[in-house]
């Protein structure tokens, strides 16, 4: 599946590919996660294709600083968040609220305490 997305005003804009559609997305309750209200999947970070600059980024790191949390400089939204997975792996966390034609009402969303990490 072939999905693309990004900030509110357009200055960031992405896609992915997963090889299923995303089915489920991830629900956390960590303190920047639960204020943002992101739901996110997660995807290798070689099927993940920024479309706009890097310079357009703005990024936070908080707590333990292994993921970035990058966001828009205008509109303030955090479309996608990248880190290494326990295996290693690059991953690229997608806030699935920022990916065109996404329903929320049409996923399983999965609980995850980040707020106890």
């Amino acid at each position: 599946m072939h999905y693309s997305g990004g900030c509110h005003c357009g200055r960031i804009a992405y896609e992915f590919d997963s090889e299923a559609p995303v089915g489920e997305v991830i629900d956390c309750n960590c303190s920047l996660c639960s204020k943002r209200g992101h739901l996110l999947a997660f995807v290798p970070r070689d099927k993940f294709t920024l479309k706009t600059s890097e310079k357009d980024l703005a990024t936070y790191t908080f707590n333990t600083h292994r993921i970035r949390h990058h966001f828009c400089p205008t509109c303030g939204v955090g479309p996608y968040g990248e880190a290494k997975a326990p295996n290693g792996v690059a991953m690229a966390a997608i806030n699935m609220r920022c990916v065109d034609g996404f329903a929320p009402d049409q996923v399983a969303i999965k609980k995850f305490d980040g707020r106890s990490r």
